[in-house]
């Protein structure tokens, strides 16, 4: 064929046309399916039907070609959906929490569930919703939730073995709790970490009485169905924003956080009535056979929810009888530390990531022990700590460990494990230049103050007339301490109420203070939590409150401080020093100075005592 006549033939051949999309064809899609044919897991979203119809969301995710998978399930009011797609992938370590690692690397299913009411799923949601019974007349609770869920998921997952297994922490510590309140068979092992299990004794509400202003940001946070967030108050100092606002029930007004019921609630029930009573987790347990072996764990320097698991292990372990079915763990982490990396806190530095070492070497083995077919059954420690200070993970077959000693405070500001000679100090409180609990400018938002904030160097209130420092001399010897210190402090104000706050701190050579541990009392409980009562002016009183379990060594070179002062805010509400029937409703005039008087002698002598092992 000529040249010529192949180019007469291709100008007569039909021309091909492909079909173009239309310029005004509407671009959105109904759907686009995140997870790709190449993804090396199933992720599937399933609405799980309760025992009064509501049906609540849940996510389950396994990798790939699973089979006879332990389940592993935590349930949430932080969302399940965000839970299970942190960074869009293809790779299941991706898409799920650090923690979830070594567990869906070894054949584990792992499940998040919303909690009825929020996000996807369907119901009312109420904080912390009580057991059925006195404060909940409905036939549901996190319990059946729990017993529910969990009777789905071994019949309608069929790569599960029948197995359950349940964490979490801070919430999801306590939906765990819940699960062992008339369990499910098929749930054999719970890892509830840092646990809401008393909001009023010491976890994230109050702390032996006295409220957490930050509390109100969880609120808004958490409940508000439209504009949620931080409360509308600026980015300046906190210090200066809660202190111009009044009391706490007068910035709850003005910011409309009495619009949630959970805030008319917590300022209904300033004290420690059936309210609180009835909801407290450890009480509930104690109450009842526990049937699900169970490891409790908390953070040494858990800065929202430090109480519930060392008090839920108190309840437990009397029916412990050999000593395998409640542990203990306390490491030297931050709330919910135990999660991530964890090889440093603010300036302390950990050998190696700590938070790894637990769950690959203790956590995991504990799971697999109860879960999986044919696992090796390894022994789970009765108590297993990290000693800060010698920086080395620790077992032991109880808790508290050590022999109570009292560490006095003495005169001229010393401490010493000799009873004191005699005298007071005194200091003059004022609601209006109250102590804070960070340097300030305060910014209790930012996670970086937030976060470490029980770990900063104290020194930054040396010199405030209002903190008394008694210090011991340079230790020659190391005092190791494994359990809660407990105070015992003689103090007398001029008011009639005081807040005490007491802190134990371990001084470094170079002179940065550590604190050990910092806890407040609010004095109008001093004879009763129930039913508060004015202080005597003058009259002094034998105030006594624990602080935080630890495993510390002070090592020799080094001091311990003990520092006493009436306020640490803006973390919690000013106490007016005048008695109120009720703080949240305090008026400018209630708030005055006082004379706080701190005594060191005999028949009144103040003292920490703290729980002193010999190595």
């Amino acid at each position: 064929m000529t040249k010529a006549l192949l180019l007469a033939t291709l100008a007569l051949a039909p021309i091909a046309v492909f079909a173009q999309t239309p310029p005004m064809a509407p671009d959105t899609v109904a759907e686009y399916e995140r997870v790709r044919p190449q993804a090396d897991y199933i992720r599937r979203e399933v609405m799980i039907p309760m025992r009064d119809g509501v049906k609540l969301y849940t996510v389950i995710v396994m990798r790939k070609g699973t089979k006879n998978g332990p389940i592993l399930l935590s349930r949430t009011p932080y969302d399940a959906a965000g839970a299970t797609w942190r960074i869009p992938s293809q790779r299941i370590e991706d898409i799920l929490p650090v923690m979830d690692k070594e567990f869906v690397n070894d054949g584990y299913i792992r499940v998040y569930q919303d909690v009825r009411g929020l996000h996807k799923s369907e119901g009312d949601y109420v904080m912390n919703r009580p057991l059925r019974g006195p404060l909940n007349d409905t036939q549901v609770d996190h319990a059946t939730d729990a017993y529910d869920t969990i009777d789905w998921l071994v019949k309608n997952v069929p790569e599960s073995n029948g197995k359950v297994g349940i964490t979490g922490s801070s919430y999801l510590g306590f939906t765990s709790l819940m699960a062992l309140v008339d369990p499910h068979p098929a749930l054999k092992a719970a890892v509830p970490q840092s646990p809401m299990v008393d909001g009023w004794m010491g976890d994230d509400w109050f702390h032996n009485g006295a409220f957490r202003l930050n509390s109100f940001d969880y609120f808004t946070g958490q409940m508000a169905k439209k504009n949620d967030g931080a409360i509308p108050h600026g980015n300046g100092d906190d210090y200066e924003t809660y202190l111009e606002a009044g009391s706490a029930g007068d910035f709850a007004r003005a910011y409309g956080l009495d619009a949630f019921a959970v805030t008319r609630k917590f300022m209904e029930h300033p004290a420690y009535d059936k309210y609180w009573q009835d909801q407290a987790v450890d009480k509930l347990l104690g109450a009842r056979k526990l049937t699900v072996p169970t490891m409790l764990v908390v953070g040494q320097w858990d800065q929202e929810d430090s109480y519930g698991a060392p008090a839920v292990y108190r309840a437990l372990e009397p029916q412990d009888k050999n000593n395998d079915m409640v542990s203990l763990v306390i490491g030297p982490w931050r709330h919910s530390g135990v999660n991530y990396e964890a090889r440093e806190l603010g300036q302390l530095k950990f050998a190696g990531d700590t938070g790894l070492q637990f769950r690959s070497q203790y956590m995991k083995p504990f799971f697999d022990r109860y879960l999986k077919d044919g696992a090796p059954q390894t022994p789970t420690p009765p108590v297993l700590t990290y000693a800060t200070g010698a920086d080395k993970w620790q077992i032991t077959q109880a808790w508290p460990m050590g022999t109570m000693k009292p560490l006095y405070l003495q005169k001229s500001f010393s401490l010493s494990w000799a009873k004191p000679s005699g005298g007071s100090d005194s200091y003059l409180s004022d609601p209006a230049n109250p102590v804070p609990f960070v340097p300030r400018p305060v910014h209790m938002r930012d996670a970086d103050v937030w976060k470490p904030w029980l770990v900063h160097d104290q020194s930054f209130v040396t010199g405030r007339p209002d903190v008394l420092s008694y210090s011991s001399d340079i230790l020659a010897k190391p005092v190791h301490i494994m359990g809660a210190p407990k105070v015992d402090l003689w103090a007398a104000t001029s008011g009639s109420d005081s807040d005490w706050v007491v802190k134990l701190i371990d001084v470094y050579p170079d002179g940065f203070q550590l604190p050990v541990g910092i806890e407040i009392f609010r004095g109008r409980y001093v004879h009763s939590f129930e039913k508060p009562e004015a202080l005597k002016p003058g009259k002094a009183e034998n105030f006594s409150w624990s602080l935080p379990n630890v495993n510390h060594v002070f090592l020799p070179g080094h001091k311990l401080i003990v520092q006493v002062q009436s306020s640490l805010f803006p973390l919690y509400d000013r106490n007016p020093q005048s008695f109120v029937p009720n703080i949240f409703n305090a008026k400018p005039g209630d708030y005055r100075k006082a004379t706080q008087t701190i005594y060191h002698e005999a028949g009144r002598a103040s003292a920490v005592w703290l729980p002193v092992v010999e190595d």
